[in-house]
Order: structure tokens, then C-alpha cells, then sequence
């Protein structure tokens, strides 16, 4: 998709550099989660600390969230929103780890169960996204804008940006769960 222009002059992102972000993230993440064996999976590194699959299980409510908003505010034109409400804090302090937030969406315990069947529900969350990021390519869907609890008011094409931030930000949570567990004894054979 060529560069086109927003309703208030901006350049309106390709999504193709979206979609390498996404693509990026979820590669660096399953590379991350390696690292946690089947066996240790649900096991919390710490008091009151997520497992690897309380990790993702927030991933996939918070990439299925957005997607869902994503869809459900473009059915309709857009809303105005004057230029002082749509500044936004940078997207990429989604990423560091320095700033813990507490997640403003409810962790969903049904979610959690064996990793191949997590890392599956996480590939399906990016699917949806990656579909409807195809389906809208021919719109210009900047003026379309809510807010993040944390960010500010982004826009559709920022708002997928932040979610491969935010698998970014989760893959380094995830390598140190992955250095907080104990490591599994193996046993010499017979000398």
C-alpha cells in the first residue's frame, strides 16, 4: 500500500512496516519461550509474579481486545478528535521493562493450559490481526483513534504497533521467568 494522506495532513504508515514489527515480535517471543520446557510452563518464577503462561494468556486477551476495537470502531465513520487529545506518550516505552504496569484487563484464568495449546491460541490472536490489517489495507484508518490506559490516544495503525511493542516488552519477561526457574536436574548415566 502506497503512503496516502490522513485527514489531518499526516502520512498515513504503511502497514507493511507493521506487519514486519508484528512478524519480529512473535518470532523473538517463540524464540523467548523456548527457553520455558512444557513441564514448567504454568510455574510462577516468584510471589505474586505471572507464569509463562499467564504470559501469554495476557497477550491473547490484549491482542484480541484490540483487533475486536479495531473492527468494531471502523464500522462506523470516524469521530473527531481535537489535536491536543490525540498526543500520546511514545509507543516505544511499551517495550522497556523500566515502567511495570499493572494491566488494566483482567487476566483470563481459563486461558491457561499446556504451552503448545497457548502458543497456538497466540498464533490465532496474530492471524486475526494480520487479517484485518489485509482487509483494511486500501483504508485510511488514522482518524480512527481510542485511548490506551497508559499511552494516550492512538490511532488503528499505532494501536498494532503497539501490540508487537508489547509482545516485545513480554519476551524479555518471558527470558527472565525463564532464568528465575529451576533449571531441570539431569542425570549422569552409570561411570
Amino acid at each position: 500500500m502506497c503512503e496516502g494522506r490522513a485527514h489531518d495532513g499526516s502520512a498515513v504508515p504503511i502497514p507493511s512496516p507493521i506487519i514486519e514489527k508484528l512478524a519480529q515480535a512473535q518470532t523473538t517471543f517463540f524464540e523467548a519461550a523456548d527457553a520455558i520446557p512444557p513441564a514448567q510452563w504454568t510455574m510462577q518464577p516468584g510471589t505474586r509474579r505471572w507464569s509463562a503462561a499467564e504470559v501469554v494468556a495476557h497477550l491473547v486477551t490484549v491482542e484480541l481486545a484490540v483487533v475486536g476495537g479495531a473492527d468494531r470502531i471502523t464500522q462506523k465513520p470516524p469521530k473527531p478528535i481535537p489535536f491536543l487529545q490525540r498526543m500520546h506518550l511514545p509507543i516505544r516505552l511499551v517495550e522497556s521493562r523500566l515502567i511495570r504496569r499493572k494491566s488494566p484487563l483482567p487476566l483470563d484464568a481459563t486461558l491457561v493450559c499446556a504451552k503448545e495449546e497457548m502458543l497456538a491460541q497466540l498464533r490465532a490472536a496474530r492471524e486475526r490481526s494480520l487479517a484485518f490489517l489485509e482487509e483494511t489495507k486500501k483504508r485510511d484508518l488514522s482518524a480512527y483513534r481510542w485511548r490506551h490506559a497508559f499511552l494516550g490516544m492512538l490511532n488503528i495503525y499505532e494501536w498494532f504497533e503497539m501490540i508487537a511493542a508489547h509482545q516485545m516488552r513480554h519476551a524479555k519477561q518471558i527470558k527472565e521467568i525463564a532464568g528465575k526457574l529451576p533449571k531441570p536436574v539431569t542425570t549422569a548415566g552409570n561411570w
